[in-house]
C-alpha cells in the first residue's frame, strides 16, 4: 500500500478533496445553495451590524453553522442513498436527524441575529 502523503502535500490534497466536496454541494443540493444564498447575502449584513469582532463572528458564524450542517447532511444522505434503495428504519431515522439537525442550526440565525441585534 502506497504512504499517505505527509506535510504540505497532505493539506494540498486535503484542500482538493473540500473544494470537489464543496463543488457536489453546488451542483447537487438545492438546500445548500439556497442557505449559501442566504450567507451571501446576510454576511455583509452581519459585519455592517456587528459592532464589534465578537458580535460579527457569531453573526457570521451562525451562518456558516448552518452551510457547515447542511453539507455534514448532505454527506449522510448520500451516504445512505449508496447503501440501497430499500426503506429501512435506521436509514429513516438517520436522514431525519440529520435534517433535524440543519433545522436546529437555521433556528440559532435568528436567535443569534436577534440576542444580539436586539438584545
Amino acid at each position: 500500500m502506497a504512504e499517505s502523503p505527509r506535510g504540505l502535500a497532505r493539506i494540498i490534497r486535503a484542500t482538493k478533496y473540500s473544494w470537489q466536496g464543496l463543488g457536489a454541494a453546488l451542483r447537487n443540493e438545492a438546500a445548500f445553495r439556497q442557505e449559501l444564498a442566504l450567507a451571501v447575502i446576510l454576511a455583509p449584513v452581519g459585519l455592517w451590524l456587528g459592532a464589534n469582532g465578537l458580535e460579527r463572528a457569531l453573526l457570521i458564524g451562525s451562518l456558516l453553522l448552518v452551510l457547515i450542517t447542511e453539507l455534514l447532511n448532505s454527506a449522510v444522505e448520500a451516504a445512505i442513498d449508496r447503501h440501497g434503495a430499500e426503506t429501512h428504519e435506521l436509514a429513516g431515522r438517520a436522514k431525519d436527524l440529520g435534517s433535524a439537525a440543519v433545522f436546529v442550526a437555521l433556528l440559532n440565525v435568528p436567535v443569534t441575529w436577534g440576542l444580539l441585534l436586539l438584545g
